[in-house]
């Protein structure tokens, strides 16, 4: 997370945002109708939470289980140096890494991975293992999905 200022949003700016994660393919007529606004009302609304920052982008949500990764595990990592490059640039480049997130505790970094199998898994850990000790969680079943991002209540 970075440290940015702050944009005082609205419930109406709330509804957006909740639509537009729902389904960010919908057209401004569609979200419009959804937050009782008129179309040049919402299309200002997104193009200002797009300017400011709040909306960053859109994507498609992919299966991964249907393009052949049957694992989704959690390889926490037990950095032993202090120069993160190294590291980085192999994350980078490992496409089965969804995420990464350097952590405070007793490991350093969190990282996210989809494989194909144990055999395909194992060799993705052993090039994150060359950077310190490695542990690694596989996922039974995901009890809550992505979910929107809203701003906090006041």
């Amino acid at each position: 997370m970075t440290e940015n200022s702050t944009l005082h949003l609205d419930r109406v700016d709330g509804a957006i945002l909740s639509a537009l994660q729902e389904n960010g393919r919908q057209s401004i007529a569609d979200l419009a109708r959804a937050v009782n606004m008129s179309h040049s009302a919402t299309a200002e609304r997104v193009r200002r939470l797009e300017d400011a920052g709040v909306i960053t982008g859109y994507a498609a949500r992919i299966d991964a289980e249907r393009l052949g990764f049957s694992i989704l595990a959690f390889v926490r990592l037990r950095f032993s140096s202090s120069v993160y490059e190294p590291l980085n640039r192999l994350l980078a480049g490992l496409p089965e890494v969804l995420e990464a997130h350097h952590v405070t505790g007793d490991d350093c970094f969190i990282i996210k991975v989809v494989a194909a199998n144990m055999t395909h898994l194992e060799r993705i850990n052993r090039k994150i293992g060359q950077f310190g000790s490695t542990t690694t969680s596989i996922v039974y079943s995901s009890v809550l999905s992505p979910r929107p991002l809203l701003p906090p209540e006041e």
